[in-house]
């Protein structure tokens, strides 16, 4: 039996993170955009090089901040997704925002950074230098929905993070 970790996707609206969480969970992805409406829980085990450990993901609707209702459900929180669209800077902004105000509540837990649709790098407003630099003091990947590049590995990161604290 596996250990479950409970891992929270935070980002603005229409970033991606229902669509990662598909490609992750069931390996599909469809191009129909639909509104996530407080919150969707799925899981999926991952194995480990020592263990196997379930990730009961939690993606929550798209916001700007975290209102009184998100800082609910990343309670108990194990790790944070935070996802990125890499064709609208904003979306970063927002992102990093969201994440500042999660430290009030969620200080040492273990975060990823997904800089989500990869497949339409050639419109990306996120800048190379940008992401190098959020590199430095998180691992942050460049991901795909779509295609699923960048996703598992994404997960798979956070899943060992996790795992690593008691």
């Amino acid at each position: 039996m596996s250990e479950a970790r409970k891992i929270c996707l935070l980002g603005d609206f229409a970033v991606g993170k229902s669509s990662l969480v598909a490609r992750f969970v069931r390996n599909t992805f469809s191009d129909k955009y639909l509104t996530t409406v407080g919150v969707k829980v799925d899981s999926k085990e991952v194995r480990l090089t020592d263990r196997a450990v379930k990730l009961v993901v939690w993606d929550l609707a798209g916001k700007a901040e975290l209102d009184s209702l998100n800082k609910t459900y990343i309670r108990g929180a194990h790790g944070l997704m935070l996802v990125v669209d890499g064709t609208r800077e904003a979306s970063l902004r927002a992102a990093l925002y969201l994440w500042m105000q999660s430290q009030k509540q969620l200080a040492q837990v273990p975060v990823v950074l997904m800089i989500n649709k990869l497949d339409m790098i050639d419109r990306w407003e996120v800048s190379s230098a940008d992401i190098a630099r959020l590199s430095e003091s998180v691992p942050t990947f460049r991901t795909s929905a779509l295609s699923g590049e960048g996703v598992e590995a994404a997960f798979t990161t956070l899943a060992q993070r996790v795992t690593e604290r008691p």
